[in-house]
């Protein structure tokens, strides 16, 4: 088994928990308020054509179809994915769900204004591959936007034995920033791949939510980070 079918496995059996806690109903709202707002700045006026790479359950996804965008979805996680369209079945506009390959998404070349991502960076087999792959699928001026943060600055020893042992040392090796220290390396990635205008700001307002409701298990409050870069 390949370390991207081992991280397509561990993401399926994670899936109906994962999509349980990105629909906390405590939060909820606050939630769908604050990155609503977040896309909103990120990205100009629509209707764009945007793809979010790694969608897992879609929540970009559908945010970015609520503000009027049409959206290609890709994931490799066949249990992610279920989730997602399970949502899509009950929403207007809803986004275009694909299996596909956040590294290189099989789209015409040009397809695309925006190519989005949530928590993905980290867990990217080559990000500068991806990132190399996304510059051909935009069109002028298009934009690359990315959330992440340091999530495992420590080493990914410290997660839960389920995580570690699909995260095995054969697959870390083949993802230079899970274990980043600092969001600059994520920056740097694409900087590095020849897009302009790279800059990171810190999300207060989710760090916020994250501080009043928790997050998580297995998992500490942290800051995360809007990435935005243009061709």
């Amino acid at each position: 088994m390949s370390a991207q079918d081992r991280i397509n496995d561990y993401w399926t059996v994670r899936a109906p928990a994962y999509d349980a806690d990105q629909h906390r109903p405590e939060r909820l709202d606050d939630d769908n308020r604050a990155w609503s707002e977040i896309w909103a700045k990120a990205l100009p006026d629509g209707p764009l054509d945007v793809l979010d790479v790694g969608t897992g359950s879609g929540q970009v996804a559908f945010t970015l179809a609520g503000l009027g965008h049409r959206v290609s979805a890709v994931d490799l996680s066949a249990g992610m994915l279920d989730q997602a369209r399970k949502h899509a079945a009950s929403v207007a506009n809803a986004p275009d769900f694909r299996l596909g390959d956040a590294v290189a998404p099989d789209f015409p070349p040009a397809s695309f204004d925006a190519i989005v991502g949530r928590y993905v960076m980290w867990t990217l087999r080559n990000p500068a591959e991806a990132v190399a792959n996304w510059t051909t699928l935009l069109r002028p001026g298009g934009l690359v936007v990315m959330v992440d943060s340091t999530w495992f600055p420590n080493g990914l020893d410290e997660a839960s034995e389920l995580f570690t042992g699909s995260y095995d040392e054969e697959v870390r090796a083949q993802l230079p920033l899970a274990a980043a220290k600092s969001i600059d390396e994520t920056v740097l990635t694409l900087a590095d791949a020849g897009l302009k205008d790279v800059s990171a700001r810190p999300l207060t307002t989710i760090y916020d939510l994250d501080q009043r409701h928790g997050v998580s298990p297995g998992h500490e409050v942290q800051m995360q980070f809007l990435i935005t870069a243009r061709v």
